[in-house]
């Protein structure tokens, strides 16, 4: 009951704050497997967002342990089963979770971020995403957000006007398991991939760390080759 009174309370959330426009939901994988949505991260209405855009009641949600320290976020976790993360530390027991639902066939969320990116342009990544990815053996799909900058959102909330947001959904791709004395590099390579595939789903303006990247300038010329046939490791 709890759950439904969450996802129903989220879902009104979306509808009183957003105006969502949805492009190419159709790559949206249709059956239920194990599956990581990775997005770049602009907001605190990021994660309403989530629930009310994916209709599967198997997702994962790694959040922020600061919000331990607030009852209604407490509530909030506690009914939708998410996972409180340590984000300045290696984490392993979350990512253990994580880990175990991913292979039962749960659909993960998250932002190789990190964390909300206050310029609204991309963070450089991290590696949490590729490391589950390729341990799980599971497909990535890369998805951009525009909109829900939280700047955007107090000025047009004090107005009672709803935000303009736009939700663009890539195709999926899948990583290899890393192996190996190189694993190291070939997480960080992975972490390129995964964060220029969001890059190129994303406005000019938004790129931000990624702007340059060559990667990104492949995918945007139409150069895509299956991801791990196309990346070189450097020493």
């Amino acid at each position: 009951m709890g759950y439904k009174i969450a996802r129903f309370l989220i879902n009104l959330i979306v509808l009183l704050t957003m105006r969502v426009r949805r492009i190419n939901p159709e790559n949206l994988p249709q059956d239920n497997a194990g599956l990581i949505i990775v997005a770049n991260h602009l907001g605190r209405l990021d994660v309403p967002l989530v629930y009310h855009f994916l209709k599967r009641d198997d997702i994962i949600l790694l959040v922020a342990e600061k919000y331990q320290a607030w009852a209604l976020a407490r509530w909030f976790v506690k009914q939708l089963d998410a996972i409180y993360i340590d984000r300045f530390n290696a984490d392993f027991g979350a990512l253990r979770k994580a880990l175990i639902r991913l292979r039962k066939g749960g659909v993960m969320v998250l932002s190789p971020e990190g964390t909300r990116s206050k310029s609204g342009v991309l963070l450089e990544g991290r590696p949490g995403a590729s490391y589950l990815a390729a341990k799980a053996g599971v497909p990535i799909l890369p998805v951009a957000v525009t909109g829900t900058e939280d700047r955007l959102a107090k000025k047009n909330l004090t107005r009672l006007r709803r935000l303009q947001v736009t939700i663009r959904v890539g195709k999926p791709f899948s990583l290899p398991p890393v192996k190996g004395k190189e694993h190291d590099v070939l997480l960080q390579a992975y972490t390129d991939e995964i964060m220029c595939q969001i890059a190129a789903l994303l406005p000019a303006e938004y790129r931000g760390f990624y702007a340059d990247h060559p990667r990104l300038k492949e995918l945007l010329q139409g150069q895509t080759p299956p991801p791990m046939q196309s990346i070189s490791i450097k020493h």
